[in-house]
């Protein structure tokens, strides 16, 4: 989609840059959405009579506003400021920094993957297009590591772009998948089944903060996902599942293979 087609949805919370002031209201330009411009009426700058609007806001200003009225047809788009809430505003900001550092980062992969502009635009808007934002794809890609090769995406900047998530991103979890394919050559085989899973649920601590839940994909494969609060721990948790499979299910019962996803 081109800049020209690109328009803000009604009640979008929108991070503006002050342009110009006047009497009435102020023109603002529209984070998120190049060339565009806003119009602020000077009744929807604060909450009651606004006597002098520089007592308000200033050239150069950051401010958040909704889109109260956008206007295709009159390349119009008019907006407020007093009607977004402390908490609106907070949030809002802090996406749009999350975005601005995550273009910064995503420049850096770029430079050391040998992109020009263009390919760095273009992989910007696949990324976007994907996770819906370019933040969210470091973000789960600093969670979840395949994340970007399970989505489809290909090529050696693949490495450098987990490598930048990694050291840059602070996830609230990572997590670890696999399958579990496990074989049992007895009677005994469903209750030796259970009692794995059950050995590596119980490798979860509450301690480390670390969640361990075993999923029934259809036999012979079991599904296993960690979370935990960061790689160090979540490997040192995924070794201990290891072991508590390894340790039930043993070559005179059958076979389990763990392969990470």
């Amino acid at each position: 989609m081109s800049d020209e087609d690109n328009w803000p949805e009604m009640g979008e919370m929108l991070v503006c840059t002050i342009k110009t002031v006047k009497q009435n209201g102020v023109y603002v330009d529209l984070g998120g959405y190049p060339g565009k411009e806003g119009f602020v009426f000077i009744g929807e700058i604060a909450s009651g009579w606004v006597k002098n609007i520089r007592s308000h806001v200033r050239e150069g200003q950051r401010v958040v506003a909704k889109a109260v009225k956008v206007r295709k047809d009159r390349q119009s788009i008019e907006l407020s400021i007093k009607s977004v809430s402390e908490e609106r505003r907070r949030d809002a900001l802090q996406r749009w920094k999350n975005e601005q550092r995550a273009g910064q980062l995503l420049r850096i992969v770029g430079e050391r993957s040998g992109w020009d502009e263009d390919k760095t635009k273009e992989i910007q808007s696949e990324l976007v297009e994907t996770y819906g934002g370019l933040y969210s794809s470091f973000e789960e890609t600093a969670i979840d590591n395949d994340a970007l090769s399970n989505e489809g995406f290909e090529g050696d900047w693949i490495e450098l772009f987990i490598e930048t998530a990694i050291e840059n991103i602070i996830p609230d979890f990572v997590v670890i998948r696999a399958i579990a394919e496990i074989e049992i050559h007895s009677m005994e085989g469903v209750e030796l089944i259970r009692n794995a899973l059950t050995e590596v649920e119980n490798c979860s601590s509450k301690e480390d903060e670390v969640e361990i839940s075993c999923y029934y994909d259809g036999a012979p494969e079991y599904r296993i996902e960690l979370k935990a609060p960061d790689w160090e721990i979540a490997e040192k948790g995924w070794s201990d599942v290891e072991l508590a499979i390894s340790t039930t299910i043993t070559e005179d019962h059958g076979s389990a293979v763990i392969i990470r996803e």
